[in-house]
């Protein structure tokens, strides 16, 4: 009976991959939401004019920080950087850079423009990192688990069934984040296994830092990481593990390079971070940047509140602790089982601890996003040990909740802050009932929003045929990982 067949040459982990970049890519946010069209104004700075500053562009956005007599974008500049090629290859190609218009939100021009250049680095940068992200979790879940079927539904739980399908659609920084932590955690388990090399620790570190360069946040929802590396090389012959250390850390520090080029080219000096000159939250004062320790009731509102809760938003999420639960029962899996575990709990943590822990405009908890992955890696265990009716009960809520994300991504991912029932009033009600939606085919090509959805509609569906013909065939025809279910 023939192994498990490598990754590269897995087509299920490619139609996983495909499905989910053409979900995410297929979808669009508002353009002036200021989280949006802060970073995309420094990406202009940058290739436009050679710095960082957004004085044009100031009144267009209330997210941004004010240092002597000028304006910058007040977030991790990430993002911003990794936007660079599409922005410039977009000015190239069209001939049009932002000085040919006057900035403003009734400029229909400018909107067009501004809404070429978001779009083209959410699908190259926030899509294509989720849906990587997808896949990894699929070999990953795989490996652990002996089960390629377990995999795929932990790759479609992640990046279809949760908000990470909607916040993957705009350039903010938590799908990337999230997407970045799980490419880490896949280089991590691989490059630490029988077949690791040192292409691994250089995934791993880079993952890692840039994870910390798109959000800061992330050097504590790193954590879990760094130690789930640390145990695993502790199996390793000293001088291994020292060189893979080394690797990783000096593929890391990329980023630290970057930020400290940013910072330069911004402030003309290194010793600088744009949430330090916030302008219109006062709140960021608090503590460090705003976060100060995790507040109960808040950690309730993150998980179950209608208003920003998790579980109304990927229900799915409600299989992942019996998951993560069998893991850590079995002391094959218990390692990757407290990884999980911490993966998960970090994030939520950092959200609860956060001034503005219900991230203003926003459809779920997005601050809490990069528990997700871990999550997810629960929801493949628990279907890999599951009855055949318990999997007919996760697969009907795994279908209700990529219907749901479905809608919140065509829809919605920002709802108002002042929404007490986000999910159904300002998703359902307001936008995608009335047909608000937001797709490729609608935007570009003429087509009814309607008929936007139902063009993704079907071709998803004939990927996802596609996908559960492959995996029952590869579950007919492969056996486990050689010491997958071991890790």
């Amino acid at each position: 009976m023939p192994t498990t067949p490598p990754l590269r040459r897995d087509p299920v982990a490619w139609v996983i991959l495909i499905l989910v970049w053409f979900s995410c890519a297929w979808f669009g946010s508002w353009e002036f939401n200021p989280n949006n069209a802060v970073r995309m104004f420094a990406t202009l700075s940058l290739v436009e004019d050679g710095d960082a500053t957004i004085d044009e562009y100031a009144a267009l956005t209330i997210d941004k920080a004010h240092f002597g007599d000028h304006y910058y974008s007040d977030k991790a500049p990430g993002i911003t950087v990794l936007g660079i090629p599409a922005v410039a290859l977009a000015d190239a190609v069209s001939g049009q850079t932002a000085h040919d218009f006057v900035p403003g939100f009734e400029n229909r021009e400018f909107n067009r423009f501004l809404k070429i250049r978001i779009r083209l680095v959410a699908v190259t940068v926030c899509a294509l990192l989720t849906a990587l992200a997808a896949m990894l979790l699929y070999d990953l879940v795989r490996g652990v688990t002996g089960d390629g079927e377990a995999g795929a539904v932990a790759a479609l739980s992640y990046g279809l069934g949760t908000t990470v399908w909607g916040w993957s659609t705009t350039i903010f920084g938590h799908a990337p984040v999230a997407a970045l932590l799980v490419i880490a955690t896949w280089a991590v388990w691989r490059g630490t296994g029988p077949g690791r090399s040192w292409g691994h620790a250089v995934v791993a570190g880079l993952a890692l830092g840039w994870a910390v360069l798109i959000e800061h946040s992330a050097l504590i929802a790193g954590l879990p990481v760094a130690g789930f590396a640390l145990w695993r090389l502790r199996t390793l012959p000293r001088a291994a593990a020292v060189r893979t250390v080394g690797v990783a850390l000096a593929t890391g520090a990329s980023a630290l390079v970057v930020l400290v080029g940013y910072n330069l080219i911004a402030f003309g000096t290194v010793f600088r971070l744009g949430y330090s000159g916030v302008t219109d939250f006062a709140g960021m004062q608090e503590g460090l940047f705003g976060l100060t320790y995790p507040k109960p009731y808040v950690l309730y509102e993150l998980t179950f509140g209608e208003r920003r809760g998790m579980l109304w938003v990927a229900p799915i999420l409600i299989v992942a602790p019996f998951g993560i639960a069998a893991l850590l029962r079995d002391p094959a899996t218990r390692a990757i089982g407290w990884l999980a575990v911490a993966g998960a709990v970090v994030p939520f943590l950092i959200n609860a601890s956060y001034y503005y822990w219900d991230g203003g405009n926003a459809t779920g908890p997005r601050h809490a996003l990069p528990a997700v992955g871990y999550l997810c890696i629960g929801i493949g265990a628990f279907w890999a040990r599951a009855t055949r009716w318990s999997r007919a009960a996760v697969a009907a809520l795994l279908a209700g909740s990529v219907v749901l994300n479905m809608a919140i991504a065509s829809a919605e991912i920002t709802a108002p802050g002042s929404e007490p029932r986000a999910l159904a009033v300002a998703v359902f009600r307001d936008r995608f009932d009335p047909g608000y939606l937001r797709t490729v085919a609608d935007e570009w090509l003429g087509f009814t929003p309607w008929q936007g959805l139902a063009i993704w509609a079907v071709v998803a569906a004939m990927l996802t045929i596609a996908l559960a013909r492959l995996v029952r065939r590869a579950k007919a025809g492969a056996r486990p990982v050689p010491g997958g279910a071991a890790i």
